[in-house]
């Protein structure tokens, strides 16, 4: 599914006009974003938690050369599934 498909789907779960729902879904995705780029955890209880990790520096392998390659520290974003959406998921 796709942005697209995903507006569609909850303007017609949500009885919205697609445009209102696609205000409602770039809303949404904004927010987390926001919070993310704050250092705020984004916890949907039932569905999941969306959270920044810090990755550390540390020495790749390039493969095509096999030469070693410094990748780095980062701040990656990381989503845990929630029980809720992973029995979904599961059944």
């Amino acid at each position: 599914m796709n942005k697209t498909e995903l507006v569609a789907s909850v303007a017609e779960k949500a009885e919205l006009s697609k445009k209102d729902a696609e205000k409602a879904v770039a809303a949404m995705l904004e927010s987390v974003e926001e919070a993310l780029k704050a250092g705020d955890k984004v916890a949907l209880v039932g569905f999941g938690t969306f959270e920044v990790k810090e990755r550390a520096a540390r020495t790749g392998k390039n493969p095509r050369t096999g030469e070693a390659v410094k990748i780095p520290a980062a701040r990656v974003p990381v989503f845990k599934a929630g029980k809720g959406l992973k029995d979904v998921v599961a059944k």
